[in-house]
């Protein structure tokens, strides 16, 4: 029975009988086109700039959006693509950049741990080595999925404090 239940649920989510939210209405969003406060704020657009188009593209752009209260623009994430420039793309690529620093910071203490003083070439940085790991790390998904799935990523035995 309650498979045949997760069943429907699954068929039902995946056939979206269920309705679609809006965020229009949702915590007073309203089309920008439609704003008051926004309209207001579209026609000082105009003089904040030397060049009068430059004010009415980012008016017409913007009359699209959904604004708030205050005549603001609001940006919702939701399931569609249709944002994807405004956050989807700029947070994965503010991941891939963490990552790479993480990676090359992390390839750099597993170079130096061999070396004879490794706690100095904490505090000196060996600057060929380090750009050497920094141009290396920008494969780091990669480089980490063959570590995972080789099972090297994951220290099995993490030595413990006896206190």
């Amino acid at each position: 029975m309650r498979q045949l239940l997760a069943i429907i649920l699954a068929a039902a989510l995946w056939l979206q009988l269920a309705p679609s939210a809006s965020a229009a209405g949702v915590a007073g969003l309203v089309p920008c086109s439609e704003s008051p406060a926004y309209l207001a704020k579209s026609k000082t657009f105009l003089n904040t700039t030397s060049d009068p188009q430059s004010g009415q593209n980012r008016a017409a752009r913007y009359a699209d959006a959904l604004c708030g209260p205050e005549g603001y623009p609001h940006l919702i994430v939701d399931g569609r693509l249709d944002h994807a420039g405004d956050f989807l793309i700029p947070s994965l690529l503010f991941l891939y950049i963490a990552g790479w620093i993480g990676w090359a910071g992390r390839s750099y203490l597993i170079a130096i741990k061999s070396d004879k003083d490794p706690e100095l070439k904490e505090v000196i940085i060996d600057v060929p080595l380090a750009i050497g790991k920094m141009i290396a790390a920008s494969a780091w998904p990669a480089t980490a999925l063959a570590e995972f799935t080789s099972g090297k990523l994951i220290v099995k035995d993490v030595p413990t404090s006896p206190r």
